[in-house]
């Protein structure tokens, strides 16, 4: 389960019909960082804990050493992440995230599966599928990304 959600609401969300389920997998540190440089799409999620452990600037460093060794990275962002609407646009521009890797939820939901590796930083409600599908949900209709 998660938080608002029982054990028996997870799996029946995970199970909903319409969604397609993918693998998560846990990876070492090193096995992470091999899967970032073979890919050629990475997608971040980054939510609130990213805004309360401030690590926008480590982040940016990532970035910049992916995107220097050609790897296309994008931000999706929910309208409401960080701690008001807009804070997490302001906390990457902070950091010198380039505006034009930047992409707001409704422009970035449709294009998911073309990344090969996709991060959520500090993000939990903003991606739970259970916002979708789990009407028990105390977060149910709300709009998620969809990663």
């Amino acid at each position: 389960g998660g938080f608002g959600v029982d054990s028996g609401s997870a799996s029946a969300a995970a199970a909903a019909p319409g969604r397609t389920r993918q693998d998560v997998r846990e990876v070492s540190a090193v096995g992470f960082v091999g899967m970032l440089f073979a890919a050629k799409k990475v997608v971040i999620v980054p939510g609130y804990g990213l805004a309360v452990a401030r690590c926008q600037q480590k982040l940016a460093e990532i970035v910049a050493l992916l995107r220097k060794h050609n790897v296309i990275v994008h931000f999706a962002i929910h309208p409401v992440a960080g701690r008001m609407p807009g804070h997490m646009n302001v906390l990457l521009a902070e950091a010198d995230i380039p505006y034009d890797i930047v992409k707001e939820m409704e422009d970035i939901n449709a294009d998911m599966s073309s990344y090969d590796v996709g991060i959520v930083v500090g993000a939990n409600d903003i991606v739970n599928p259970a916002t979708q599908d789990d009407p028990t949900s105390p977060i149910y209709g709300m709009p998620a990304i969809e990663i």
